[in-house]
């Protein structure tokens, strides 16, 4: 396999954050979904998988780094002494080509290079941990903060129903505890990691726990003061929004953000009409407000 750090494009003195930044632009681009019918983008895709599930594991990748795993995560046998480095020493005969190897001895060299006995007579087998499986998943933001449930389909043609968590946030890796790659001999299988992409929302936008929502309001409804309803993350409310409501104006609905425990904000933005209004602009001619203002008072000239 590929080098990991050629793969995702990165350097071996890049930061977590930049692989994960790797990762994330090769995966929307190769990801099978968005590649109908094209193999060799999921071919590829495995590929970018894999180099970052050594990448991203902070183990993994130190022990990669110092030879002590391959590109595609299994183990590299320590250098030890082999039958032939024992073949030419003085008395060791037996580990010559023309000789053969005794079968105990062989048991002896599986021994030092994995720590357990090539047989089956009682001795430790070697086993292995399966690889962890990495995985995308595009969201919809009413989605992502309110929780669903949503399936993915893994390489070996099974399907996957994963349970997304109310407040999963943009960047956040889901773990499925042994839904990877399966293990070597005894070994466990690995976990499937899911990282959620959030797709933007025309309406909402998040801030930590609080939701906001910008709403235009007409001329007369800010000057006078109504009752709107208003979209929220659970469904629509109806707000009053006070008299002499300016642009920037923000009004709080109490515990309808992320799960209870935020806020939802909306902003107030004016918005003038469509067309033109000549008793509008007549009035505004002639009009002397009481309490006079300058909206530029304060900015600088120079």
């Amino acid at each position: 396999m590929k080098d990991p750090y050629e793969v995702l494009g990165v350097q071996k003195t890049d930061s977590e954050a930049a692989i994960r930044s790797a990762y994330r632009k090769l995966a929307k681009t190769h990801h099978p979904d968005v590649n109908p019918g094209k193999p060799e983008a999921a071919e590829l895709f495995k590929e970018i998988s894999a180099a970052y599930d050594i990448l991203s594991d902070k183990d993994k990748r130190a022990r990669y780094d110092r030879g002590e795993i391959d590109a595609a995560g299994n183990e590299v046998p320590p250098q030890r002494p082999f039958y032939r480095d024992f073949g030419d020493a003085p008395g060791r005969e037996k580990y010559r080509a023309d000789a053969g190897i005794d079968p105990e001895d062989l048991e002896s060299i599986f021994a030092q290079a994995f720590g357990g006995r090539a047989g089956t007579g009682g001795g430790r087998r070697f086993s292995m941990r399966g690889q962890d499986a990495h995985y995308q998943l595009t969201l919809d933001f009413l989605d992502a903060v309110n929780g669903a449930t949503r399936r993915i389909n893994l390489p070996d043609g099974r399907t996957l129903d994963v349970r997304i968590p109310a407040g999963v946030h943009d960047g956040q890796v889901i773990r499925l505890k042994g839904q990877g790659m399966p293990g070597i001999g005894d070994g466990a299988p690995g976990d499937a990691l899911v990282e959620v992409d959030v797709a933007p929302h025309p309406t909402f936008r998040r801030e930590g726990d609080d939701i906001i929502v910008e709403l235009p309001v007409t001329l007369q409804e800010a000057v006078l003061g109504t009752t709107l309803e208003v979209p929220t993350i659970k469904g629509p409310v109806r707000l009053t929004i006070p008299p002499n409501s300016g642009r920037g104006t923000r009004l709080r609905l109490r515990g309808r953000g992320i799960e209870g425990r935020g806020h939802q904000f909306v902003e107030l933005h004016p918005v003038l009409p469509p067309a033109e209004e000549p008793e509008l602009a007549e009035f505004l001619k002639t009009w002397k407000p009481r309490h006079p203002q300058d909206p530029r008072a304060g900015m600088a000239t120079e």
